[in-house]
């Protein structure tokens, strides 16, 4: 490649990175919709679950509900007593977003193949989007903290939060036992629209009931074991996450399972995206470095389960 052809390349990279890093790098409303979508288009969990972009660094998530009945008996052209009124629920949750960074360095060739067919902003967008994503879901499942990994430490994710119904599977696999054990010990009052639920597990350990399924001599054991269908019980969906942790207990052997309705999980994104770059000419790369903020909680925490030590 020619010094030339480089010092193209570098002019139109400019060009094109230069709506992207106007205003000090904070992206335009439009541009910061469009980059929150990639983010939720990359990750398993978010396109679950509910994500918020926040006006500001901290915002409150207001909840009303009534919790006990409401209903009493009337008689005609008389209103009830001020004692059966009933009173809505009133409680929030804030969303306290944390700060994070991440780097993506890209090289004179892909700068210029990208360039050539005209995609280079998107092509910028997708690779920051997909290396964030990812990280971004490790982060709102497995944060904690108490974590002696410096990343994990920033924040609790949701398997930390998830306190309030625990089963403990003392080291047995996922089987259906432990899935009614988690049904049955969540209040019935969030059982009513089970179909929106799901069981939130790792990837093994969906395999592990998928395999245990599969065992059965029948047609139902067959589907199971040639093809993707979704695995069901009691009609709530065996939702696999390839972030959740498998690695958990003394053995490292071990993961977790949720059982909640996605939506209940609350993603806070902060609007101001910060996208900046600078050129590395010694190496030959462009590195666009990627600033935002955002925080991860439950809208219910007592409408979620957690079932503990599942073997693998």
């Amino acid at each position: 490649m020619s010094y030339l052809s480089n010092r193209t390349i570098l002019e139109k990279a400019d060009l094109a990175l230069a709506d992207l890093t106007a205003g000090g790098g904070i992206l335009k409303p439009a541009q910061a919709q469009k980059f929150m979508r990639l983010l939720i288009k990359d990750s398993v969990l978010m396109k679950m679950a509910t994500v918020v972009p926040m006006a500001s660094p901290k915002q409150q998530i207001s909840k009303i509900k009534f919790g006990s009945r409401i209903l009493r008996p009337g008689q005609e052209a008389t209103a009830l007593a001020v004692g059966d009124r009933a009173k809505p629920d009133l409680s929030s949750v804030e969303l306290d977003a944390k700060l994070f960074k991440a780097e993506v360095r890209l090289s004179d060739e892909t700068l210029e193949d990208s360039i050539e067919r005209g995609e280079l902003r998107q092509t910028i967008m997708e690779m920051i989007a997909e290396a964030i994503s990812r990280d971004m879901e490790e982060i709102v499942v497995s944060g904690d903290t108490a974590s002696a990994d410096p990343f994990l430490a920033t924040m609790d994710g949701v398997v930390k939060q998830a306190t309030s119904h625990v089963v403990d599977a003392a080291g047995a696999h996922i089987s259906k036992n432990l899935l009614a054990d988690m049904l049955k010990t969540l209040p019935s009052e969030h059982l009513r629209d089970k179909k929106s639920m799901g069981f939130l597990t790792s990837v093994d350990a969906d395999l592990d009931y998928r395999n245990a399924l599969a065992e059965r001599a029948t047609a139902v054991g067959d589907k199971f074991l040639e093809g993707d269908t979704p695995v069901l019980y009691s009609g709530v969906p065996v939702q696999p996450i390839p972030l959740f942790p498998e690695n958990l207990g003394a053995g490292s052997d071990q993961t977790v399972v949720l059982l909640c309705n996605p939506k209940n999980i609350q993603v806070g994104i902060w609007r101001q995206i910060r996208i900046e770059s600078a050129r590395e000419i010694s190496e030959g790369t462009l590195k666009i470095v990627a600033t935002l903020r955002f925080d991860a909680k439950f809208a219910e925490e007592p409408g979620v389960a957690k079932a503990i030590n599942v073997q693998l």
